[in-house]
């Protein structure tokens, strides 16, 4: 049954999967949630995500949660030719680089080949439901890291005038390691594109540099800051892998990375692809991290260094925004590092209170 308030969001129980969840739910939608803990089997108990998905079934009773991997091409296709809706977020994906490398065929099959299941199940179902991807920046592999750089106090950053602002849409994939979870990424990303193009759907990439936000299942293979805050919380030692711990990120905080999907859904294009993620405001080294996670919580960093960086790792990333704001002058970064980095440590201790008293 068609409705034009409908959403469908695979991964719903993930960190910006949720955050679509909550905000649409808040708006009066139905909001049907795709998944199936996968999270869990790839990263242990740190990263299984149920709790996620008991909050937001007990908060909003528009809200369903379908257990489906998005792998099974027949009931992907049964559950948008039933649902019909008018978009789909599609935030579901294996996201580390490491275990993508153990788990090769794993990762192409959630990545590319379950983002091509509902490409699929959309172009013969709802060909004009519009279709957000989450991407990555890991599209464009260790490219930036020819870039030529300098080295600062406490981070690297580009010598380059070029890029003061940041990477652009049209910088290059090509001719350089992407990692395994970069490889099916990329593929997942241009099959998207491709879509929009050839078939005229509404479809856009967004590649995102450091997603981050309180509702982050982070985890030592992934989720940088989210996983970084917790370890200062609980006194775990942090292990900084390459690059002198001064590696740079910009991180953007999964709200606003919301309020942009809203944006593109009221006025969606075709085959966009946009680099999201916090700009040069937000971004933040990881010693600069340390510094920032222990004002908050008055705790000292434990932490040792490994010089061996990890294959594919950026030296230094951050978003250009200037394309997203020029489609989208409405959008804007509303979330700072300190109100992020102090709205993950409340949500760390809120679930280390609620796991004590079970």
């Amino acid at each position: 049954m068609s409705n034009n308030k409908t959403i469908i969001v695979t991964g719903s129980s993930g960190l910006i999967g949720s955050e679509v969840v909550t905000y649409y739910c808040q708006l009066g939608w139905t909001v049907y949630g795709f998944d199936n803990n996968m999270r869990a089997d790839f990263f242990g108990p740190g990263g299984d995500t149920r709790w996620n998905q008991h909050r937001l079934a007990s908060t909003y009773p528009n809200f369903q949660h379908i257990e489906l991997d998005i792998r099974d091409r027949k009931h992907v296709a049964q559950a948008l030719q039933s649902i019909v809706p008018h978009a789909i977020v599609h935030t579901a994906a294996q996201p580390s680089h490491d275990l993508a490398a153990s788990r090769a065929f794993d990762d192409f099959d959630v990545n590319a080949m379950g983002t091509l299941n509902l490409l699929e199940a959309t172009r013969h179902h709802c060909p004009e439901a519009i279709f957000v991807h989450l991407s990555t920046n890991k599209v464009y592999g260790d490219a930036p890291n020819y870039l030529k750089l300098v080295e600062q106090e406490s981070r690297w950053d580009y010598a380059d005038e070029a890029y003061q602002h940041g990477i652009s849409e049209d910088f290059g994939i090509d001719q350089c390691k992407h990692s395994i979870f970069g490889a099916s990424k990329v593929a997942a990303d241009i099959m998207v594109q491709e879509y929009g193009r050839y078939f005229n759907m509404h479809t856009c990439c967004l590649r995102g540099g450091c997603l981050t936000g309180p509702n982050h299942s982070g985890v030592q293979l992934h989720g940088f800051l989210s996983y970084l805050i917790r370890c200062n919380l609980e006194s775990r030692k942090y292990t900084i892998f390459g690059y002198k711990g001064k590696q740079v990120r910009d991180n953007i905080h999964s709200l606003d990375v919301v309020r942009f999907i809203d944006e593109f859904i009221k006025a969606p294009r075709i085959a966009e692809v946009y680099n999201i993620g916090g700009g040069r405001e937000n971004s933040i080294s990881i010693l600069e991290a340390f510094k920032l996670a222990e004002s908050i919580s008055g705790k000292k960093m434990v932490y040792d260094y490994d010089e061996n960086n990890r294959i594919g790792d950026h030296i230094c990333y951050i978003s250009d925004l200037r394309k997203m704001k020029a489609h989208y002058p409405n959008w804007r970064i509303t979330k700072n590092l300190q109100t992020t980095f102090e709205e993950i440590c409340e949500s760390w201790e809120r679930r280390a209170k609620e796991k004590a008293n079970i």
